[in-house]
């Protein structure tokens, strides 16, 4: 599952959790629009929490196949370069 996929899955789970509440609990309008004002600010507080998580783990992949990639650039070169000598001294 990917870190996507999570998010979405989180907000379609807030907005159904949302819907059920207000189906099963029965309140004023105010108290209503005031319940429903708190749980959408809870919602979007937890989705960009999760979205900024996701971020940095993709973040920190990416540097690390960068490396791995710098890595065997590096070995490459060395032995195309040992390859070279090899060949200049025969």
């Amino acid at each position: 599952m990917t870190a996507n996929d999570s998010v979405k899955g989180f907000i379609i789970g807030g907005v159904i959790g949302t819907i059920l509440g207000i189906l099963y609990a029965p309140k004023s309008g105010k108290d209503l629009r005031k319940e429903i004002r708190h749980s959408s600010e809870e919602l979007i507080k937890k989705a960009k929490e999760q979205y900024e998580q996701a971020s940095r783990k993709i973040e920190q992949l990416a540097d690390r196949k960068k490396e791995l990639f710098i890595e065997k650039k590096e070995k490459v070169r060395k032995a195309m370069d040992a390859g070279v000598e090899a060949f200049k001294q025969t």
